[in-house]
């Protein structure tokens, strides 16, 4: 059975780990490594591209490929469900919806878009509990042209959040982490005081063709990240 360009991938993976193929070396080129393996010459093609991608070669035309000096991996990321995450600690998930209704765009969330001042958009504000208690409030901004089913989503059965998931794939994002003071509306919402010390998530998805959302997601105090590498 001729190899797939996974597999391919996975034996190159292999020497780079074991250090055949050493930081910094030229690896063989594609057609001879067609041969050896007995496969083509295209799936040996995807298979170093996806290693490219991956951090784990540099790839330079006329030059051939080599291994990367000093490989970067690429974290992938999953956009989490928040449901998912307050049950995965043990405690029982709901949310309430704040308001839901479209603003004019403000110049941030237009500027983070991309979008001009008269795009479709909906804003949306959830409080997300668990065991009854506040553990994120959420602030999105949805366009309505990447995603106009969302105009009429059950939001007091499924949370934004959850829906986008299911419904909105994205193509990419930028998506930010810092350590911020409550505002007075965090604090309203969290049941804490206002200047206590936050996380504050704030993402922007697009999807190949237009943008999808912009959020900000306020932890309540004691929130605290893992991330695997």
């Amino acid at each position: 059975m001729a190899l797939g360009w996974q597999d391919v991938q996975a034996e190159a993976l292999r020497r780079i780990r074991s250090r055949e193929w050493a930081p910094g070396e030229q690896i063989p080129n594609e057609a001879d490594l067609a041969r050896e393996l007995g496969c083509a010459r295209a799936t040996v093609n995807r298979a170093l591209r996806a290693l490219a991608e991956a951090g784990w070669l540099e790839r330079r035309r006329r030059a051939g490929t080599r291994v990367a000096p000093a490989p970067l991996r690429r974290a992938q990321v999953a956009i989490p469900l928040i449901r998912k995450e307050i049950e995965n600690r043990g405690q029982t998930a709901s949310h309430a919806v704040i308001d839901r209704n479209r603003p004019p765009l403000p110049p941030p969330i237009r500027a983070a878009l991309g979008l001009p001042a008269t795009a479709p958009v909906e804003r949306v504000r959830t409080l997300y509990l668990a065991d009854g208690r506040p553990f994120a409030c959420e602030d999105r901004w949805v366009h309505l042209a990447a995603v106009p089913d969302f105009a009429d989503a059950p939001l007091d059965r499924i949370d934004p959040n959850e829906w986008l998931v299911r419904n909105a794939p994205f193509d990419h994002g930028t998506l930010d982490y810092c350590a911020a003071p409550a505002t007075a509306e965090d604090a309203r919402h969290l049941s804490c005081e206002t200047g206590a010390a936050i996380m504050v998530l704030t993402r922007t998805t697009f999807g190949p063709a237009a943008p999808v959302t912009h959020v900000r997601l306020a932890y309540a105090p004691g929130y605290h990240l893992r991330l695997e590498i």
